[in-house]
C-alpha cells in the first residue's frame, strides 16, 4: 500500500485512521524526553514505527505504511535512527512489558 500524495503540498497524506499516532509519539517524547524513533515495514500490515528514549522506555504504534510513519515521525519531530547495539542496549523493559511478552502461559 502507498501512501497518497498531497500534489499541492508534496507532503505525504497521513490518513485518519492513522493521525493518532502523531500525537502519541508527540505525548511520549514530552514524557521521556529527546527520542529516536525507528520504522520496520510489516509487509502487507504496514510499518511499525518503535520511539525509545534516552531514559530506556520505548512505545510503538502501527500505521498503514512506511512512507505514512516516515511522515508522523517528522510531524512529530521524532528523528529517525537505525536499530544498532547502543540503542537495543538500552531498552529497558517494565515488568508489564516481561508480563505482555511471556505470553498467557498456555
Amino acid at each position: 500500500m502507498t501512501a497518497p500524495v498531497d500534489p499541492a503540498e508534496g507532503a505525504v497524506v497521513v490518513p485518519p485512521n492513522d493521525e493518532a499516532a502523531v500525537g502519541i509519539l508527540t505525548r511520549f517524547v514530552d514524557e521521556h524526553g529527546p527520542s529516536t524513533a525507528t520504522v520496520d515495514h510489516l509487509g502487507r500490515s504496514g510499518a511499525r514505527i518503535v520511539v525509545m528514549a534516552a531514559d530506556g522506555r520505548y512505545g510503538d504504534a502501527v500505521v498503514s505504511s512506511l512512507p505514512v510513519a516516515q511522515e508522523i515521525c517528522r510531524r512529530a519531530a521524532v528523528p529517525l535512527g537505525d536499530w544498532d547495539r547502543a540503542r537495543t542496549s538500552r531498552i529497558t523493559p517494565t515488568p508489564a512489558d516481561w508480563k505482555r511478552m511471556a505470553g498467557s502461559g498456555r
